[in-house]
């Protein structure tokens, strides 16, 4: 079966309606989902949803950077006992986003930084965001080497094969979403094929980045089959080998 590595079940728009999405994944095919938090409420919330919906939703918490300028020691605390009470999975989503620059730049790359540090302290993985500050996101993993003993996922990867070589350097994982479906994404599509197969998964970043032939409406979890089938078709394999192969990957990196 698939596991959604990337959901926000926990955007306004989805909260609603977790019970009808949960009911649905079987029919899909799909495990289970990680609901990942992008702020102090949203972590909590995705708590909360992998206790309601245990073995079906697993929980990440973390500050995504456009929210980085909000982050505080007291939120690095709370992170830290969700770790302990085993409550979620990972820490993310983390890192840097220039297209945007909702946060400083110096406040999103200090805070990409403390997270990569709290998560070696608490023994989790990391879920990162990357857009448009590759080279600034691979110096502080350098920086930080350190602290990254536990995993490192890049979600939603969008760069192309060239960069991904140099997120090789740190052993890392790649998330692959609805981009990969998308027509014309040749960068996506070769940067996929080069990853090493044992270190691919498949996300939804839902309620965003909805697959064809959906692409424009609401995104859900059990939409991953749609990137499921494209990779599986790029990579010449059977659908059912491709899905047993995420499935391994993703819980091989979450411990799930």
């Amino acid at each position: 079966m698939l596991i959604d590595s990337h959901a926000h079940l926990n955007d306004e728009r989805l909260v609603g309606m977790v019970s009808e999405i949960v009911s649905a994944l079987a029919e899909y095919r799909v495990e289970s989902v990680v609901c990942v938090g992008y702020d102090a409420p949203s972590s909590a919330k995705a708590v909360v949803l992998a206790e309601e919906y245990e073995g079906k939703i697993f929980a990440a918490a973390a500050f995504h950077p456009h929210e980085s300028k909000s982050y505080t020691e007291k939120d690095a605390d709370i992170f830290r006992v969700f770790a302990s009470q085993k409550k979620i999975a990972a820490i993310g989503e983390t890192g840097l986003d220039y297209f945007y620059d909702l946060s400083p730049r110096e406040v999103q790359k200090r805070v990409f930084a403390a997270h990569l540090e709290l998560a070696d302290g608490v023994g989790l993985p990391v879920v990162v965001h990357v857009r448009d500050a590759y080279g600034d996101a691979l110096e502080i993993l350098r920086t930080n080497k350190r602290y990254l003993n536990n995993g490192i996922l890049i979600h939603n990867f969008s760069g192309d094969a060239e960069i991904m070589r140099g997120f090789d350097e740190f052993d890392c994982y790649y998330s692959f979403g609805g981009t990969l479906t998308f027509k014309n994404n040749k960068k996506g599509i070769e940067a996929f094929l080069s990853a090493e197969k044992s270190r691919i998964l498949l996300e939804t970043d839902c309620p965003y980045l909805t697959p064809e032939p959906h692409r424009g409406k609401l995104n859900f979890p059990y939409y991953v089959k749609y990137v499921a089938e494209k990779g599986a078709a790029l990579m010449g394999l059977e659908y059912g080998e491709f899905e047993a192969l995420t499935n391994r990957n993703t819980k091989e990196f979450f411990r799930i």
